[in-house]
């Protein structure tokens, strides 16, 4: 199985040789469709030599995937291997040598697939096509923006990435003590959920802004990013406290900003207001830092008694 382009937001030069040398001594290709945002009306799958590939509706065209789900979408098969895509017993497909069904809807969900074939009709070849060249863009364009704040991981020969890259927050916790988590709490004052935190690489942000935001909302996300920047740059100076800072301590709700107490060296528009825009529009975050390893380690089970079901 290979990622294309690879997790790490590089586009990998030599895929096909990679493809070749693996149907020289007999496997196969299945390729991750995790990223075809990147590739839609750019390039085809069976030139780079994959035989297989999932399709993620869920990423790529439009549909919801927040909340656990639902999360689907097609398998793309090379002809050779047609006939061995799953049959159905209750319905008209597959061949004599398919495997078993593996959904119980032989064509997906009725209720998802709907919005998929809207988005792609609506947009048609160009469309998609500058979809795709519009998420290369916006990364790219991010990138540049972030490079002299944060180092930028993997990127290709030409000095650029595909359509997500990734910054390493490594070094900040060497200097200021700050970790990934700090700096994905943080971001939630600031209006933010975080991107994906240390994912594929420990103590980085992977950052895929797609082709859905507006140049605005990209400049807003790397306005914040540079401000926290500075905002760790203060701890490593010691201009703030090394233990009792914005970033330690984030996120800051409404109940905590708004008490009697406020045992911070900082002040509360410091924690509540960091940025501008934020005076126009605040996004409050419902809950303070919690302990996240102590409640994987220690599970509590909330289930009435057993006693109580009268076995």
């Amino acid at each position: 199985m290979v990622t294309y382009p690879s997790t790490h937001g590089v586009f990998e030069e030599n895929i096909q040789t990679i493809c070749r040398t693996i149907h020289d001594n007999g496997g196969q290709v299945y390729l991750d469709g995790a990223n075809l945002n990147a590739m839609v009306g750019l390039c085809r799958l069976s030139d780079l030599g994959a035989d297989i590939c999932h399709v993620n509706l869920h990423k790529t065209f439009a549909i919801p995937h927040g909340g656990g789900g639902p999360g689907m979408g097609p398998i793309c098969a090379a002809n050779h291997l047609a006939e061995f895509l799953p049959g159905h017993p209750q319905a008209p497909v597959g061949t004599k040598k398919s495997i078993r069904a593996v959904s119980s809807a032989p064509w997906g969900s009725a209720g998802i697939l709907p919005i998929s074939w809207a988005y792609i009709s609506l947009l048609g070849d160009d469309g998609l096509k500058q979809s795709s060249e519009i998420a290369i863009l916006n990364a790219n364009y991010m990138a540049k923006r972030l490079e002299n704040h944060f180092p930028i991981l993997y990127r290709g020969k030409t000095g650029f990435c595909g359509h997500e890259f990734i910054i390493d927050l490594r070094p900040l916790k060497k200097n200021a003590g700050i970790t990934d988590e700090d700096v994905a709490k943080r971001l939630m004052d600031y209006g933010f959920h975080a991107p994906t935190m240390s994912f594929p690489v420990v103590g980085t942000l992977m950052i895929e802004p797609t082709e859905s935001e507006s140049k605005e909302e990209l400049d807003r996300f790397c306005d914040a990013m540079i401000s926290i920047r500075k905002e760790i740059e203060e701890i490593a100076s010691g201009k703030s406290d090394v233990s009792n800072n914005v970033l330690q301590n984030a996120p800051h709700t409404a109940h905590h900003a708004s008490s009697d107490e406020w045992g911070h060296p900082y002040s509360r528009e410091k924690a509540t207001y960091p940025a501008p825009w934020q005076k126009e529009f605040k996004f409050w975050p419902s809950v303070g830092r919690v302990d996240n390893a102590h409640g994987d380690r220690n599970l509590v089970c909330t289930c009435p008694k057993i006693e109580t079901y009268g076995y």
